[in-house]
């Protein structure tokens, strides 16, 4: 148990001490991974990384197509009669006297960084820690084994993690791409990269 001193102080006996030992050699042999896993979904792990660290992408030809609420999901060439107004970088339908805006035309997106992994992991470490230490006296107790103090603390940094994603608002999303989502959650859309933040536990030496 812990100490007043904070020290935690195990009684070792005969009876226990290999067993000990053996709770220890698990201690250092296994580790946690917290976040967006490429192997589980490759495409939930790239747009994770570009919110985490930002990213500028440049259209490969003159222009990229960014739609707007009335273009529904449709791609430009699903949409008939649209054009490109004289000077004006947009697609655009003529209804009646009306001009309804489908895209704008732009030579690049610029993602600003949104860290919350690295963010959370600042955040929290000083509680993730403590939160091990009260595990290590379960641990050195034998109320539990070295894989199960790892998969709670993943649980627990997971749901961090994911707290972070749904209070998050800065950098704020462009108005077009509010408007699209119709949320101004700039992490939230359909909340798959959030379902997505999970945990595993590892060998630490693999």
């Amino acid at each position: 148990m812990a100490g007043s001193n904070g020290f935690v102080y195990i009684n070792v006996t005969e009876d226990n001490f290999d067993k000990l030992i053996q709770v220890l050699e698990d201690l250092n042999n296994y580790a946690v991974e917290v976040g967006v896993f490429a192997s589980d979904d490759s495409f939930y792990a790239m747009i994770a990384n570009v919110h985490e660290y930002g990213m500028t992408i440049k259209a490969k030809k003159k222009f990229m197509t960014i739609p707007t609420r009335e273009a529904n999901g449709r791609k430009a060439a699903d949409i008939p009669g649209l054009f490109k107004p004289k000077d004006k970088n947009i697609l655009a339908v003529q209804e009646g006297n009306r001009l309804i805006v489908m895209f704008f035309l732009v030579k690049s997106v610029t993602i600003p960084e949104r860290s919350f992994v690295r963010s959370t992991f600042d955040e929290k470490n000083d509680e993730w820690i403590n939160f091990m230490e009260s595990l290590i006296e379960k641990l050195l107790s034998f109320e539990i084994d070295a894989k199960t103090l790892f998969d709670r603390v993943g649980a627990r940094a997971a749901a961090d993690i994911q707290e972070k994603i749904t209070t998050l608002r800065t950098p704020a999303n462009s108005t077009i791409t509010a408007k699209n989502k119709g949320s101004s959650n700039p992490l939230v859309d359909t909340g798959g990269l959030r379902a997505r933040v999970t945990w595993r536990v590892v060998k630490s030496n693999a």
